[in-house]
């Protein structure tokens, strides 16, 4: 079992740098491997919200964490000309869900040779990501053989303002042949359910968690931040920095029974 963990989005030098440092001490003494994450761009707001730096101060950041802390990168990518540059820097491009069907955004991915982690879409069935690897493949052929495509699942569409989990979607993901991935935090999200912002419930985090651990995924997605309730970006969804310990040794047992 792997982890992407980081900020859901970069609000600052100081908050990105004290993140990747405790997350890089808690991996190194837990022995997980570690995939910093942040987004240098939140585009997808139902509303004319905060979306964070920006590409070119969010790469500087993201570049120093990768420099002083040894870790690989993943970071979104919305538009076809941002995957260049953001390749540069990021090892991993991840695919936002609402964007999981645009083949012009999975084809310039794949094209620049880095692993790309597409999330599935709210609105799709799991099945339906054989179509994604399949537009993947026809730039990076055996990509998904290679490891070089993941799957992550983050929750489906129920009603408005809801999101539930369907775990045989991991299962189902599985047969693909590439690593998946279960996004704990995205999951328990409530869409547009606070006057256009986002709402959600990171005490339900623990519990999805353990559950697709006991299913069975190749990695962990958890976004957390020193502060949640501050956060310019899924405030009530991210796990408190501090709290991130102690649920990861919880993943790590179960992930070691099954």
């Amino acid at each position: 079992m792997f982890l992407i963990a980081g900020n859901c989005a970069i609000e600052s030098r100081d908050c990105t740098l004290r993140t990747a440092e405790v997350l890089t001490r808690l991996c190194y003494d837990l022995g997980l491997t570690l995939y910093y994450k942040s987004s240098f761009d939140k585009a997808n707001r139902t509303t004319a919200s905060a979306r964070g730096v920006g590409m070119d101060e969010g790469l500087r950041i993201l570049q120093e964490v990768k420099t002083q802390f040894g870790l690989p990168i993943l970071t979104d990518v919305h538009e076809s000309w941002q995957c260049e540059q953001v390749a540069e820097v990021a090892d991993v491009l991840q695919i936002p869900a609402f964007l999981s069907r645009q083949t012009d955004l999975l084809q310039a991915a794949a094209k620049t040779g880095r692993i790309v982690n597409v999330k599935k879409g709210q609105f799709m069935a799991p099945w339906d990501m054989g179509g994604a690897i399949a537009k993947i493949e026809q730039v990076q052929p055996n990509a998904a053989q290679e490891g070089h495509i993941w799957l992550t699942e983050r929750g489906s569409s129920f009603g408005y303002g809801r999101l539930v989990v369907d775990m045989t979607s991991l299962v189902e993901m599985r047969r693909f042949g590439c690593p998946v991935i279960f996004d704990a935090t995205h999951s328990v999200q409530q869409p547009s359910t606070q006057a256009g912002v986002t709402g959600g419930n990171r005490e339900m985090v623990p519990y999805l968690m353990r559950a697709a651990l006991a299913v069975g995924v190749d990695g962990l997605f958890i976004e957390t931040h020193p502060n949640p309730d501050t956060a310019i970006s899924d405030a009530a969804n991210q796990v408190r920095l501090d709290d991130m310990r102690t649920l990861l040794e919880q993943a790590i047992e179960i992930d070691k029974l099954k």
